[in-house]
């Protein structure tokens, strides 16, 4: 079996039970329990509809412009995968448009990464199904290859392994590594409750601020004397 031209079996993969914990988190909260050390660049934007993501990463590298082994990853593709795909953020060529995606939904698959360009934008933005990806452009791909299926694969410094946790909102999309995933979702559970408590307080009027200054003079900030005129 060649590198660069080959498919890999997946050999671990988040569980349905982990998956559906995630679905109610945003990702801002995964992602500040993480270190905000985890992205997939800013490029990476959701174009559809509107709604989460989440699911079980299924790999995907390929030469830029061609989707030959996208078109491959949709077919062994399970419900509740999320289709990733490197392509080097080229954006000259669309890897996936409506009929790709067409397929995927009635697959029933978590959603479509594409580290490149896709096509067919109104069609995308009118659907549920999760994309997100770094363009738009009308051109269409090859189908030469070469490419790898479920292979480590990295967008902008996160790194991807076949089988990891996908999740994605309207802020953007990160990987959640399998080895951390309950760790980081017991760390996230609790940020979120405690935003919902601070959200809580905004609305009554007793949100305490003092940290503020607190902060700003334990940094050696000069302040002027007495209260905030």
């Amino acid at each position: 079996m060649s590198s660069g031209f080959r498919v890999l079996p997946r050999k671990r993969k988040v569980t349905a039970e982990q998956i559906e914990r995630y679905r109610d988190l945003p990702v801002a909260n995964i992602s500040d329990s993480m270190g905000r050390m985890t992205a997939a660049g800013t490029r990476l934007r959701p174009l559809h509809r509107g709604g989460g993501m989440v699911g079980a990463a299924l790999t995907v590298k390929c030469r830029p412009g061609d989707n030959l082994m996208v078109h491959y990853a949709l077919d062994i593709a399970q419900p509740g995968d999320v289709i990733v795909v490197d392509a080097g953020g080229d954006l000259t060529n669309a890897l996936v448009g409506e009929l790709m995606l067409a397929f995927a939904a009635k697959k029933q698959l978590a959603g479509v990464v594409i580290n490149g360009a896709v096509r067919d934008s109104q069609s995308i933005r009118g659907n549920p199904l999760p994309v997100y990806a770094a363009g738009i452009t009308h051109r269409g791909p090859y189908k030469d290859g070469p490419g790898e299926i479920n292979v480590a694969i990295a967008i902008d410094g996160m790194v991807i392994e076949p089988g990891d946790l996908m999740v994605g909102d309207e802020d953007g999309l990160l990987c959640v590594p399998l080895a951390d995933v309950d760790r980081v979702h017991a760390l996230a559970s609790e940020r979120h409750a405690a935003e919902v408590l601070k959200l809580k307080a905004i609305a009554e009027g007793r949100n305490n601020r003092d940290w503020v200054v607190t902060k700003l003079k334990a940094l050696g900030c000069d302040l002027p004397p007495g209260p905030p005129a």
